[in-house]
């Protein structure tokens, strides 16, 4: 059997996709139910996508006619190595977003008002914002941000799969285990799962990213870790993209087979032009303490393996930025469009 096959291998464009149409849903939903007077911020986490101190974010406010008021990031405010170029600028007004100064309110960043009536188009503006322009490879790497008009507001809201900005960063890897409740050792396997992993992103089950396979999606550090509960047989795989945009060949698949024999839990495959790495957890008898295991070995494994096989193979990390379009380079021999922009 060829080594390039592997069965029920996931198809890691249309899981991405899927995750970004749950998340403009969610949004959507949201902008029109925010009170008069709030303010909710949508923030790529530059903890987890390696931007430093470069803050890519887009705000939103609602005035008293019920006008959602969008602004978000410019040059004015990102530091000379993060600067937006002539195609990243040229793609905002491609958009809809006004310059800046344009619209009353919007100062050194980009604006868009939109009627409340119309917030999914503005929800599809700003997800393609984030994604495209900004380059947030999968909505688990935003956080948001939501302050009510006064201390008594209360409003539920929920952009799954980005998460809410916590108060003090943590992350899974360096989440204590003891910490962590364990749910009740009897229940659907997918039930005990989520339970475990809401409690290490110190959320609820409910407010998961969890798709119709029953796979929850998430950030673990700068890795995307997807986590998929079978009850037939009662199995947990905790799975990453290592590299995607590879080619495959007989040396890579060589590579792999070896990495893997030398690996004391889990696999390395190849699948679809990117290279996988899985860690199984026995569902039956489960015991959280092995899934945050698997979770943390997965991104030590991301960690240890990325930056190797790319230099032999090539191919780009989950999170690294996406090709500019062709002809462009980051490097653009055209001026800034203005400091302003």
């Amino acid at each position: 059997m060829s080594a390039s096959v592997e069965d029920n291998a996931p198809d890691l464009t249309a899981k991405v996709a899927a995750a970004w149409r749950e998340f403009t849903t969610a949004l959507a939903a949201v902008l029109p139910r925010l009170p008069e007077g709030s303010d909710l911020a949508l923030i790529l986490d530059p903890t987890s996508s390696g931007t430093g101190n470069a803050i890519y974010d887009v705000s939103f406010s609602v005035d008293a006619d019920r006008l959602v008021r969008a602004d978000a990031t410019s040059n004015a405010t990102l530091p000379e190595n993060a600067q937006l170029n002539r195609v990243a600028v040229g793609q905002l007004v491609a958009l809809g977003w006004q310059p800046p100064g344009v619209l009353d309110g919007s100062g050194e960043r980009f604006g868009l008002h939109v009627p409340a009536d119309d917030a999914g188009q503005l929800a599809t503006v700003v997800a393609r914002t984030m994604r495209d322009v900004y380059g947030a490879p999968h909505p688990a790497f935003l956080t948001y941000d939501f302050q009510g008009p006064d201390d008594d507001a209360d409003v539920d809201l929920s952009l799954t799969p980005a998460r809410p900005l916590p108060s003090a960063r943590v992350t899974i890897e360096q989440e204590p285990l003891a910490v962590v409740a364990a749910p009740a050792q009897s229940g659907p396997l997918a039930d005990m799962v989520a339970t475990v992993v809401a409690a290490l992103l110190h959320t609820t089950p409910s407010h998961l990213s969890i798709d119709d396979a029953g796979e929850i999606s998430v950030r673990s550090g700068s890795a995307m870790v997807f986590i998929k509960p079978s009850e037939a047989p009662p199995v947990v795989d905790v799975y990453s993209p290592l590299l995607t945009d590879v080619a495959g060949n007989e040396r890579l698949w060589r590579e792999l087979s070896e990495l893997t024999r030398r690996l004391p839990i889990g696999r390395l495959y190849f699948s679809d032009s990117t290279i996988w790495a899985s860690v199984p957890v026995y569902g039956r008898d489960f015991q959280p303490r092995h899934l945050m295991l698997a979770v943390e070995s997965m991104t030590r494994l991301a960690d240890d393996l990325d930056d190797r096989l790319q230099e032999k193979f090539g191919g780009r990390r989950f999170f690294d930025p996406k090709p500019l379009p062709s002809g462009a380079t980051d490097e653009d021999d055209t001026p800034p469009m203005g400091l302003y922009l």
